[in-house]
């Protein structure tokens, strides 16, 4: 294990640690994460929520097959709940808000769990405090989700499983010899037949430092703050059907963002003054609670795929060397079933039947 494990695995984020646990169950794994702590970036900023029906076709069908793995899984890893009920609520408040709720509506049709429609007076309603609206949707299927919890309970889980796990082992070559891969770190070099590539934000960078053509992946910042303000009572999280903002509650405070999507490159994210001060004045006009200032404010890297679906698998030309990456704003609250969709690709075993995604689906070959 110390020089040669079945497996390494290149990121200690929620992707990472959650991959490397299921692939434990059949093969000796190594995870290496370049920070000195594990979960430093996407993982540990997140506004951290499940939502049925969030995202893509194929997120879809992961969020929805996660649903009872995370109750299984805080069994399994003897770990409190990972879950906490959170009612969500979409708002719509002209015309291009309308008109992207009704789509949105065409596609969670298909979602046992997905959000239902309200109209202008519903929504007002189930929202305390919303103006100004035209039309709605609601779901009580949603949870809040403890994902420095989830994350740390599967890092225990993989030392349980006899997995390794080494931090401040940035990777500075990576280069295969025969049927192996050798990364090297500042703290050694290990050599396995499979390398999985969940380094986030970095998976490009990762994959070209092994000479292994990058998927195109980009990262997008952030913005998340949190404001101070007496909440009112039943107060939901509460979406703008035009990706404007969104809000939920966070103990005292309210947690708010500007819903922002600008390229940036693989690194530490901070927040910009602008995008949090859209988020006060977007969130104030919607729900006038007196939002003035900010407690703190933090941003983080959410990597999308050209496609918006995930990238898991390996290139035909570079086997070995898997992708597992392009989680986006979902890689929390699918991973319970993207990391057994994971592992099976990488050991080649029978993807869970309960997981309804092809590997085709995800494969980098699609790109």
């Amino acid at each position: 294990m110390d020089g040669s494990p079945d497996v390494i695995v290149i990121g200690g984020g929620i992707a990472g640690a959650s991959v490397a646990y299921e692939i434990a169950a059949h093969r000796s794994v190594l995870l290496l994460e370049a920070e000195p702590s594990l979960a430093v970036h996407s993982t540990g900023r997140s506004a951290a929520t499940y939502i049925p029906g969030h995202g893509t076709a194929v997120f879809r069908a992961l969020i929805r097959a996660s649903a009872p793995r995370f109750p299984a899984l805080a069994e399994e890893l003897e770990a409190p709940p990972f879950l906490r009920p959170l009612t969500v609520v979409w708002a719509a408040f002209d015309e291009a808000g309308e008109r992207e709720l009704q789509h949105l509506l065409a596609e969670w049709a298909a979602e046992p769990d997905g959000p239902h429609a309200l109209a202008g007076a519903e929504a007002a309603g189930a929202c305390p405090g919303l103006r100004d609206v035209r039309c709605g949707a609601i779901t009580e299927a949603a949870a809040d989700v403890d994902a420095i919890g989830l994350h740390g309970a599967y890092v225990r889980g993989l030392r349980r499983r006899g997995g390794r796990v080494v931090r401040g082992a940035r990777a500075r070559a990576i280069t295969r010899t025969g049927g192996t891969w050798r990364v090297e770190t500042a703290e050694g070099a290990w050599t396995a037949p499979d390398v999985v590539d969940a380094a986030g934000s970095w998976t490009d960078v990762v994959a070209a430092l092994a000479g292994v053509t990058p998927a195109g992946l980009t990262p997008y910042r952030r913005t998340i703050a949190l404001s101070p303000c007496t909440l009112p009572p039943g107060m939901p999280m509460l979406i703008d059907a035009a990706e404007r903002f969104y809000c939920k509650p966070e103990g005292e405070a309210l947690l708010l963002s500007p819903g922002d999507e600008t390229p940036a490159e693989p690194g530490d994210a901070r927040p910009d003054e602008l995008d949090v001060a859209l988020a006060l004045e977007r969130v104030e006009e919607a729900l006038h609670l007196g939002l003035r200032s900010v407690r703190t404010a933090w941003a983080g890297l959410r990597t999308f795929a050209p496609d918006r679906d995930p990238l898991v698998g390996a290139r035909p030309e570079h086997p070995g060397f898997h992708f597992f990456a392009g989680q986006g704003g979902s890689g929390i609250e699918s991973a319970p079933a993207l990391a057994a969709l994971g592992a099976a690709v990488v050991t080649g075993t029978p993807v869970p039947p309960d997981v309804a995604v092809r590997p085709e689906q995800v494969s980098p070959a699609r790109l």
